[in-house]
């Protein structure tokens, strides 16, 4: 499965951005039934778990650093899952990454993740 995040870009602190990333390629593997998530990172950190979603959307959990400002969801009909990403801050900064999961349910832990998009940065000005 090859997944392609887009939608980062530079925006001012408080301002929104929306993240996607679909699952693209002529595989014939989709990610309908794969937990998502969410990650990012700043140079010299480790990868940070952001929020992850379930196969069917029916759960979601987040880091307590993004929640209640960031929405992560999915439209399995376009093999599709979204970040909603509203009141940021400066310490969002970072390359956001999608993954999908090796399981139907998501996961906050990097080791789950089988399959990696390559990344779209997200810069927020002060």
């Amino acid at each position: 499965v090859q997944l392609q995040a887009s939608g980062g870009g530079l925006v001012q602190t408080g301002g929104s951005l929306r993240l996607s990333c679909a699952a693209a390629g002529r595989s014939v593997r989709t990610t309908r039934n794969n937990g998502m998530g969410w990650f990012r990172q700043e140079p010299g950190k480790e990868r940070e778990f952001v929020a992850t979603i379930n196969w069917n959307g029916g759960g979601t959990y987040y880091a307590e650093s993004v929640k209640g400002r960031f929405t992560i969801s999915r439209d399995n009909a376009k093999d599709t899952v979204y970040l909603q990403m509203n009141s940021l801050k400066p310490e969002d900064t970072a390359v956001y990454y999608c993954a999908a999961s090796r399981y139907a349910t998501g996961s906050s832990q990097v080791g789950a993740y089988q399959y990696w998009g390559q990344g779209t940065q997200v810069t927020v000005s002060s």
